[in-house]
């Protein structure tokens, strides 16, 4: 078994978890790969545990069967970007408050691995969103990618920009907003809700298009198939507004033409019978409890 591991930052209080992992690694004789950085953070953890390392440049391979993401949903969303397509099943280990993502409690560790060996876990494919801003536009690079969404929004200034926006070369409307989301379903529980977006399961093929607090109230979130090829341009006061992938942000010139699909690929998260997506759910939005007393 060949296993990464990743994380962003490392609080003291979190040292017993990652000896965990790498102790019931060290037990199933796995091959266990730490990134670079992450290596440096918790180097004092990891005497007694051989290892390689990686970087989002190099290391990683399709020949690794669990990466795991130590932290929060936006360590999730950053570990994408080292996985990119090399289809690695991904799981997170959550080491703040409940997320949508990063699911697995680090107090259970350990089950990451026994469970993952006793095959108590189904693989699913999360769809992604990509962004083509044209030839003389490379702020991204191969990293053009989202597994939540593709944002436009206004960039200093207080007043609305303007997002024309089109769906399969037919003009849709034109968004008088702070901007507007492009979420996948996996998306639709991170900024797209706090925006009034519906909640999608995971395995629709459906992409969501939400308005950033819109100024022609008529304007709602709208469902469509991901399939469905998005253009957009931006107008405003300033000369440039932001795009975001996920947590990653380039400034851009208005006017220029935004170019929004589905990617060809898709990222693969290890789902455990004990942590399922409704589970998560009813747990994040207490569905299901009587707040009343």
């Amino acid at each position: 078994m060949k296993v990464a591991i990743y994380g962003q930052t490392f609080q003291e209080q979190d040292k017993a978890f990652v000896l965990e992992l790498l102790e019931e690694l060290q037990g199933i004789k796995a091959s266990v790969f730490i990134e670079e950085d992450f290596c440096r953070k918790i180097d004092g953890c990891l005497s007694q545990y051989p290892h390689g390392k990686f970087s989002q440049a190099s290391g990683l391979d399709s020949s690794f069967d669990m990466f795991v993401s130590f932290g929060g949903d936006g360590t999730m969303l950053r570990a994408v970007t080292y996985i990119k397509d090399l289809g690695i099943p991904i799981v997170g280990v959550n080491t703040g408050r409940l997320g949508f993502l990063s699911t697995f409690k680090k107090e259970d560790v350990r089950k990451v691995v026994t469970e993952f060996v006793a095959g108590q876990y189904s693989i699913v494919e999360r769809s992604l969103v990509e962004v083509a801003l044209g030839p003389d536009l490379e702020e991204f690079g191969d990293l053009n990618f989202a597994l939540n969404e593709i944002t436009v929004s206004r960039k200093d200034t207080t007043s609305m920009i303007t997002v024309e926006t089109y769906l399969n070369e037919e003009y849709l409307t034109s968004y008088w907003a702070d901007g507007l989301i492009v979420s996948t379903p996996t998306g639709s529980t991170g900024y797209s809700l706090s925006c009034g977006g519906p909640v999608i399961a995971p395995s629709a093929k459906s992409l969501v298009l939400t308005p950033i607090a819109p100024h022609n109230l008529n304007a709602r979130p709208l469902v469509i198939s991901d399939d469905t090829q998005i253009r957009l341009k931006v107008s405003g006061r300033e000369e440039n507004h932001l795009v975001s992938l996920d947590s990653r942000i380039a400034s851009i010139a208005n006017g220029k033409e935004i170019r929004i699909k589905k990617s060809d690929f898709t990222v693969k998260m290890i789902e455990y019978k004990s942590e399922s997506f409704l589970k998560t759910l009813r747990n994040k939005l207490l569905w299901g409890q009587d707040k009343r007393n």
